[in-house]
């Protein structure tokens, strides 16, 4: 399966400092969803000490802004 993010969605992924590595390799994101809400709420978990600007600390957890990673869990399910 073929993972493709639309050209849009990938202009508006703008602060990804880790060169679109979701998008790269054996195509697995680097971080895991937990629990999806609603239309775009996504709470991911990942590697300790992972530094990303889309990754927001929400209570317990982590909620992800990225709108690649969100596009890649909605078309793809991963």
């Amino acid at each position: 399966m073929a993972i493709v993010v639309s050209d849009q969605v990938m202009r508006a992924t703008t602060q990804c400092d880790k060169n679109s590595a979701c998008l790269q390799g054996d195509g697995k994101p680097i971080c895991t969803v937990e629990h999806f809400f609603g239309k775009d709420l996504l709470f991911v978990k990942c590697p300790n000490g992972l530094r990303c600007p889309y990754k927001k600390a929400f209570g317990f957890g982590h909620r992800c802004t990225c709108p690649t990673r969100l596009e890649l869990y909605k078309k793809h399910g991963i």
